[in-house]
């Protein structure tokens, strides 16, 4: 089935600012809260908002086999849960619909007051229920980094490393959309020179540069998905700041890994853009030395070139980039961390969600944590208003960018924004 919506030449009825991150290319979808109080499931172009329940009831995805309730529902699982056709057949059809050359709607006021909000009129919620939700550490750059850091710097990679998309399970019940504020943790540390413990806020918060993927249904249990199929079950990526409290996870990390210093809070941005959309911008992976064991061997582009920003905002003051860097350095693809996740049989499900792990470039100031950019406090980050920042202050708020760009097309993610609020006292 072809895939219409991709037309570079495409022009939209919709008014789109030159750079805007959503041009009639993109059509992402996410779930939101009208003017009118109804929450529905939605696409966007430019800053209007399309409501596609409105659109389903007034009939204008007949033809397309879909549930009467599709798109009247809280979350996207089950059109995730329809697979790859349907959302083909539906990216198209708006594709078509808000061509500038189609009256059919563009032409219809009494629909469009129904179907059509300024974004500014409508709450962004979370785009799916989050069933589970793995974190990898698929950056050779970071992972370098850090073992540079706190390990041997001659043997900064761990034996398993270049040989298995490295992972672990992740909370869910603490991922939220951009705009919500996160708190910053309370728990234990040790300070330095200390053989106790110590209880309270966390001194280290940090952010860390990622961006994640949803799944859809994927396999039974005990069944992996090849490698070369992976993609067929991913439904979209979203920007992904995976919140980390560095002094607690150094403590607590020995010998299960991350738990309290990473499920507090995981902020996404809201709009999901689809793998179909991305679909120009796909680029070579890094050469993959040595050779991957055969069910994680793939052959073609299965990198993105995604560019990614990072900034760092102080409550009533204007924000500092931090951090420029691209989705096309990870080491890891998502399909290789699709089938490696599932090579055991472990079973994966529509609103699944997997992170990439921190995207760190080649160059320090692509580095996408405040513990490699400033490595590990000992080199404040000057902010534009002449303060400093060894990781992230209580009011700040951290911001996270990323669009595509080929010349032809561009298109992007918006903005995943979280405001770190002060801890809560406990007595």
């Amino acid at each position: 089935m072809p895939n219409i919506a991709n037309d570079p030449t495409r022009k939209s009825w919709i008014t789109v600012a030159k750079n805007s991150d959503f041009p009639i290319q993109n059509i992402p979808f996410g779930v939101f809260i009208t003017k009118n109080d109804d929450i529905t499931i939605g696409s966007r172009i430019g800053d209007t908002a399309i409501d596609m329940g409105a659109l389903q009831r007034l009939g204008y995805f007949e033809g397309i086999e879909l549930t009467d309730d599709m798109f009247m529902q809280d979350t996207l699982n089950d059109f995730i849960s329809d697979g790859k056709k349907t959302w083909r057949l539906v990216r198209n059809r708006i594709a078509e619909l808000f061509d500038a050359e189609n009256p059919k709607l563009r032409d219809n006021a009494e629909h469009r007051d129904i179907i059509l909000f300024d974004v500014s009129e409508i709450e962004m919620q979370l785009p799916v229920q989050i069933g589970d939700y793995t974190d990898f550490y698929s950056s050779k750059e970071h992972a370098t980094n850090v073992g540079m850091m706190f390990r041997d710097p001659n043997n900064a990679l761990l034996p398993n490393w270049l040989h298995i998309p490295v992972g672990y399970h992740g909370r869910s019940s603490t991922i939220v959309p951009s705009g919500v504020p996160v708190r910053r943790p309370n728990g234990q540390t040790l300070p330095a020179n200390e053989t106790v413990p110590v209880f309270g806020p966390s001194r280290l918060v940090d952010f860390e540069l990622e961006t994640a993927f949803i799944t859809t249904d994927t396999n039974l249990m005990g069944e992996p998905v090849p490698v070369n199929e992976a993609e067929d079950y991913i439904f979209g990526m979203v920007l992904f700041n995976d919140w980390s409290a560095r002094d607690i996870q150094k403590w607590e990390y020995v010998p299960l890994g991350p738990f309290l210093a990473k499920n507090f809070a995981s902020s996404i941005s809201p709009w999901i853009v689809t793998l179909d959309a991305l679909e120009p911008f796909r680029v070579k992976s890094p050469e993959q030395t040595p050779k991957p064991l055969p069910y994680l061997q793939q052959t073609g582009n299965h990198a993105f070139d995604i560019n990614l920003q990072v900034a760092i905002k102080p409550e009533e003051s204007e924000e500092t980039v931090v951090s420029n860097s691209n989705f096309k350095y990870m080491y890891w693809t998502m399909s290789q961390q699709l089938a490696h996740h599932t090579i055991n049989g472990c079973r994966v499900n529509s609103g699944d969600m997997m992170g990439s792990g921190t995207i760190s470039g080649p160059t320090k100031d692509s580095f996408g944590s405040m513990l490699e950019l400033t490595w590990g406090g000992k080199n404040p980050i000057p902010m534009n208003d002449g303060s400093e920042r060894k990781f992230i202050n209580d009011n700040d708020t951290v911001i996270i960018r990323g669009y595509c760009d080929n010349g032809e097309t561009r298109l992007g993610f918006g903005e995943c924004s979280s405001k770190l609020l002060p801890a809560l006292e406990i007595k």
